[in-house]
């Protein structure tokens, strides 16, 4: 079934079926960037795609280097890491743009570097968690964050490795970090080309973990590890709807991209089931896509719906997760690039994050960009 710049496609899709048709591209264009205020955002509660996609885009920032994720901030604007130079640019509650610092030991290379972000406060430190590749391995660190908005610095002085001996490669580098309603630390791995070691509950490679803030294995994992879930390809997006549930966006390879709903100890495959296989020794994705109409990386949760910000796909694609029947359909296809991070924005906005100029992608006059977008009307 098709509307007007949406395209929507079968949740569940068997290994012989159906392709998702590509979208046609809309022109739109960009408007000043207001002050910038995040916040919790109402979206579409049945699902259903309305006739029309959004209202024009803003621009919160531009002339980003390869940037990988976006951080909104309470006290207004946001902290974005950038993967090739380790650099965190902080984006102003008043709309500017300047540099917090640089995340020490930060080695990049093919898919690695610095990726994701986390933020937590504890005995009044605000420690910022950052993802990075390190010189033999991927690892979680975390620093304080010092000043106020709009002069935000990182006191490396003070940094401290939370985890580290996560398998790094070329690719398959996962990256996504976030804590969970319960005060976890969710940490997204990829298998590091180890395929093999996705299933071993032994390994942190293509994996996704659980920890405590200061990085211990965290209370009720269920192999008395930091592994949380396994039989993973590439997760690169985690998000929790209204009732504590984790989702989880995940790299295929040549065939199936997917959504999964994870559970503790659930295996999910990797690398003997791609996609909807049936089988009894592992748990199905929510939804799946071809590579090149998803490559999916991070997502958002906003009113039970799933946002996923997709690389070669150029768009992003939303599920209704609290409608087993529900079909993912599709928004800005092919409007900004390939996308890699999103997030919700204040008053009935999202907020995503262009991915062009990481060495695969076209780059556009201005990027890469964070956008501000209109939520669907529901």
């Amino acid at each position: 079934m098709t509307h007007a710049g949406y395209v929507r496609t079968g949740a569940k899709i068997a290994s012989a079926g159906i392709l998702i048709g590509m979208l046609a591209v809309t022109a739109c264009t960009q408007a000043e960037a207001p002050p910038v205020s995040p916040g919790t955002s109402v979206g579409p509660s049945t699902g259903s795609p309305s006739s029309t996609a959004s209202a024009e885009p803003v621009t919160l920032a531009h002339d980003l280097d390869a940037p990988w994720s976006v951080l909104p901030l309470e006290s207004g604007g946001a902290l974005i890491s950038q993967r090739d130079d380790g650099r965190i640019v902080e984006l102003t509650p008043d709309g500017e743009q300047r540099d917090a610092g640089v995340v020490p030991g930060v080695v990049s290379g093919g898919e690695s570097g610095l990726q994701g972000l986390a933020l937590r406060e504890s005995d009044g430190v605000r420690w910022l968690y950052a993802y990075h590749g390190a010189e033999s391995d991927n690892r979680v660190v975390r620093m304080p964050l010092a000043g106020d908005p709009g002069r935000l610095s990182l006191d490396i002085d003070r940094l401290e490795v939370v985890l580290s001996g996560i398998p790094r490669a070329s690719n398959h580098n996962g990256g996504r970090i976030a804590f969970g309603p319960d005060g976890m630390l969710y940490i997204a791995t990829g298998d590091a080309g180890l395929r093999d070691e996705a299933r071993n509950h032994e390994s942190l490679a293509g994996k996704i973990l659980r920890v405590s803030p200061d990085g211990d294995p965290a209370p009720g994992n269920p192999f008395d590890s930091p592994v949380y879930s396994l039989g993973h390809r590439n997760v690169q997006g985690l998000a929790w709807d209204s009732q504590g549930v984790l989702w989880a966006s995940e790299f295929g390879q040549n065939t199936w991209d997917e959504l999964n709903r994870i559970e503790a100890g659930g295996d999910y495959g990797w690398p003997d089931h791609e996609g909807i296989a049936g089988a009894a020794d592992a748990i199905d994705p929510r939804a799946v896509w071809t590579p090149a109409d998803a490559s999916p990386s991070g997502i958002a949760m906003i009113d039970d719906v799933v946002y996923v910000a997709s690389l070669r796909g150029e768009r992003l694609w939303l599920l209704d997760t609290t409608d087993a029947d529900a079909q993912p359909w599709a928004v800005h296809a092919g409007e900004f690039g390939r996308l890699r991070d999103v997030v919700p924005g204040p008053d009935g906005t999202f907020w995503v994050l262009t991915n062009n100029t990481d060495g695969r992608g076209d780059s556009r006059e201005g990027d890469d960009r964070l956008l501000q977008l209109t939520l669907p009307e529901g």
